[in-house]
């Protein structure tokens, strides 16, 4: 495990769009994991400028989205197809082709799973990005969730709904499920960048590094990752001891 604490957002958004960069300009073919939310915002801006600048090309690179609200359609403003599309996708050269998200409105939600958890597998990330939940959640996999998992439907715990519902007019607009990737499809990924900013993810980020592995904290499985690098803020990492 790779633990990099910066001081703030913006040195840890500018970190990483230097180690996406990196990994874009060493593989043109790129397979990437991607994620929403506000924290990787500062880290699609830059990508945006690198693309516009033309220190890189998402032209050959494809991407997978970790989740979906189950019950957004992808035009909706709270949808992550949509965010990806405004944040991300229309500002650069990626073909919109090469892009996935599951459908939170596909008429069999058991059958996206399973093609989503086959698509993931025919197509291994090099390189997937998460955020941290403040009960430890990676992806919508919240606490409880099988580290066997693949691609599937969960019922969104009420502390992710509450944290959510800062993007919605209202609490009760939150959707209550989503479809969200496995913790084994995320763990399959050859390389895994995390970013965590805030003290209100202090509690979960000592969980992550420093307690024991188990499913009550879905995010410390990446203590046996291979190639996990996770960038913290000094507020997300003053829990941890040792550093």
């Amino acid at each position: 495990m790779n633990i990099i604490v910066v001081s703030d957002y913006e040195e840890m958004s500018e970190k990483a769009s230097l180690f996406f960069c990196q990994a874009i300009k060493e593989n043109p073919k790129l397979v990437l994991g991607l994620a929403t939310g506000s924290t990787p915002l500062g880290l699609y801006q830059r990508l945006v400028k690198m693309v516009q600048n033309g220190q890189i090309s998402f032209r050959d690179v494809t991407s997978f989205n970790l989740d979906e609200y189950v019950g957004l359609p992808a035009d909706h403003p709270q949808s992550y197809r949509y965010f990806m599309n405004q944040n991300l996708f229309s500002q650069v050269d990626i073909k919109l082709e090469n892009t996935f998200v599951p459908s939170g409105v596909a008429p069999d939600l058991e059958k996206e799973c399973e093609a989503y958890t086959e698509k993931l597998a025919k197509n291994p990330q090099d390189l997937q990005l998460l955020g941290l939940g403040s009960d430890g959640h990676i992806g919508f996999n919240e606490p409880g969730t099988s580290f066997s998992s693949h691609t599937h439907v969960v019922r969104l715990a009420e502390c992710t709904i509450r944290d959510n519902s800062r993007l919605f007019d209202r609490i009760e607009d939150v959707p209550k499920e989503a479809i969200t990737i496995g913790i084994q499809d995320v763990m399959q990924a050859k390389n895994i960048i995390m970013l965590v900013n805030g003290s209100n993810k202090a509690e979960a980020v000592k969980r992550m590094i420093q307690g024991p592995v188990d499913e009550s904290c879905p995010a410390s499985i990446l203590q046996k990752h291979p190639s996990f690098t996770v960038i913290l803020d000094k507020e997300a990492a003053k829990l941890l001891s040792g550093l």
